[in-house]
């Protein structure tokens, strides 16, 4: 057993939203325990990742049809937000898992959602292998997925920044669909007895490729040395002729053909994890000002009492309450959109969602600095590592930048112009 209690070999299995929301917070009490130890030591958390599984947490957005619990997205968000203010690192891992589930839901077979659901319930891990360092942006991909003669295809390619990649049992690969007239892939919509159906390939049609962690090709590399989020599970995938049946394959360019709240859902729990960061900063520096002498010049006895430093935390707290209240808006914006999706609730959840990435990214930027300023000088000793709150906030902050989701918000807000379709929106 790890700090949360749960024996990692068998898998609970959770049935409401208030069920999931207390298991993420035992789950944080144990993970907030070595926090700090793991990221100075850059301790990979093989441990508790087993307990993650074994809690039931990663099986929780699975649809009721399936065993699942289907939770809200405002349940879904706090449940990240929650781990994140314990351990940011950890938290992010399951961030692909749950996007690749709700992929699954839109544009899987019934067949291949009953397989990867049960996978799910079960415990086991999915990570994602979608970003790449060699293409002219970064929404280029040129992993790519072509016909094999008999039958099936080959995977060829390399991913960076695989969260989760080191422990997954399943790593689901973006990949260029290529050289084919016709791909055999599905949509559960549209084949509801989870047959796969003829989709005409274009040169653009990018695809998702579900695939063992353990399938012959594959290759992860333990060589992520980003300054924050150290403890991620990340990795280099590299995919040379990787063996991919026609069941492995979900269609990804089609969920961007009509309203979703893909992206808003995926954004969401990014702008969770930076207020958990924001929120995990500002409890170590209200710890440390309980520590820290006041300054001479104040005349108080305790640093807690000084008028400037009080002032601070106020607005530091304003700060943060203000980021988690969009948060919690944004949260059920997105879930009101999926009760009626239309073009505009879909677009209005991206916006809400838009802001609350901005208001988080700042807040956990901000606290965790002035989280420093509060403690004093002995808030700085490397033997604390607190350093890890500003660290893994301005390394998670640069995941997509924050500037472009302003430029959006402006346009809806002037124009009534509607946020672009993708993953990150």
């Amino acid at each position: 057993m790890v700090g949360g209690g749960w024996p990692v070999s068998t898998t609970q299995l959770i049935r409401t939203d208030e069920q999931a929301t207390e298991t993420a917070r035992k789950l944080a009490a144990g993970y907030a325990a070595h926090a700090a130890t793991r990221d100075r030591e850059r301790r990979l958390p093989e441990a508790e990742l087993a307990e993650l599984s074994a809690s039931g947490l990663l099986g929780i957005t699975v649809p009721r049809a399936f065993g699942g619990a289907d939770v809200s997205v405002a349940t879904l968000t706090e449940v990240f937000r929650t781990l994140a203010v314990a351990d940011a690192s950890l938290a992010q891992i399951p961030h692909s898992h749950v996007v690749f589930l709700q992929a699954l839901r839109l544009q899987g077979t019934q067949s291949q959602q009953r397989r990867y659901f049960e996978a799910a319930l079960a415990g086991q891990r999915f990570a994602n292998a979608q970003a790449e360092r060699g293409g002219r942006t970064a929404a280029a991909d040129a992993t790519t997925l072509r016909p094999r003669a008999g039958g099936g295809y080959l995977l060829d390619g390399e991913k960076f920044y695989c969260t989760g990649a080191l422990f997954a049992d399943w790593l689901v690969v973006r990949a260029v669909l290529a050289d084919a007239a016709v791909a055999r892939t599905g949509s559960g919509a549209a084949t509801p007895a989870g047959e796969a159906r003829d989709i005409p390939a274009a040169p653009t049609t990018k695809v998702l490729a579900y695939l063992p962690r353990d399938t012959p090709g594959v290759t992860v590399r333990d060589d992520w040395d980003g300054m924050g989020q150290r403890t991620t599970a990340s990795g280099t995938v590299l995919l040379d002729r990787v063996p991919v049946d026609e069941t492995q394959v979900v269609p990804y360019t089609p969920i961007f053909a009509r309203a979703t709240t893909y992206g808003a859902r995926a954004q969401v729990l990014h702008a969770a994890l930076d207020a958990g960061i924001a929120r995990g900063a500002l409890d170590a520096a209200v710890t440390q000002v309980a520590r820290a002498r006041p300054w001479w010049e104040s005349g108080v006895a305790r640093a807690a009492e000084e008028p400037l430093l009080v002032q601070q935390a106020g607005e530091l707290e304003i700060l943060v309450r203000a980021a988690e209240a969009l948060l919690r808006e944004a949260a059920l914006t997105i879930d009101a959109a999926e009760a009626d999706l239309t073009d505009d609730s879909a677009a209005g959840a991206s916006v809400a969602t838009a802001i609350a990435k901005v208001a988080t990214a700042r807040a956990s930027v901000q606290a965790s600095s002035a989280l420093f300023e509060l403690g004093g000088t002995r808030s700085a000793a490397d033997s604390l590592n607190l350093s890890r709150y500003w660290r893994d906030a301005r390394t998670h902050t640069l995941h997509d930048p924050a500037r472009w989701k302003v430029q959006h918000v402006g346009r809806w807000l002037l124009d009534g112009t509607p946020p672009p379709r993708h993953g990150q929106l």
